[in-house]
């Protein structure tokens, strides 16, 4: 499985890759988060798509891999949750949004998939605009992380 933008190849890690990025995340949390998606995907081997860890690399010839991004479970109701997390020298060139678009975009053509959502810190402004960008308007609601968005496609100028 693998999804394409632009700039970019978007392709779902393996059980024992996403054992060597927890093995090497220093941050507590995102290693906690990272555990959390291979326990999602361990525990729905038929659906760990919807719990993988997901490499965002670069179309270039260098490999590199600019940052990552998941989906949090598909839940009963066919609503499916976005994170992501871009690596500091790829901010502010338009990257994130472009894959935030073309995941939506891919999700919603699933089987099972109705609705996707995102939740980001009240603090973030640069994620909070990636997701504008891309389609997603705030619903009203506080999440654990800060406010809630959902995708409605005709949001602040994305077409």
């Amino acid at each position: 499985m693998r999804l394409e933008t632009e700039r970019m190849y978007l392709y779902p890690l393996s059980d024992e890759e996403m054992r060597l990025v927890i093995e090497r995340e220093s941050n507590p949390e995102m290693k906690q988060a990272y555990t959390e998606m291979l326990e999602g995907s361990l525990s729905n081997p038929d659906k760990r798509i919807w719990y993988a860890i997901w490499n965002m690399e670069l179309k270039d010839d260098s490999k590199t891999i600019a940052g990552d991004f998941c989906f949090k479970g598909l839940g009963d109701d066919g609503v499916i949750e976005i994170g992501y997390g871009l690596k500091e020298e790829y901010r502010h060139h338009g990257h994130m949004t472009e894959v935030v678009i073309a995941i939506t975009e891919w999700a919603l053509s699933q089987d099972g998939v109705k609705q996707v959502e995102a939740e980001t810190d009240a603090e973030n402004i640069a994620s909070q605009k990636v997701l504008c960008q891309s389609g997603f308007v705030s619903n009203g609601k506080m999440g654990e992380e800060g406010p809630r968005f959902v995708y409605a496609e005709e949001s602040c100028g994305h077409e």
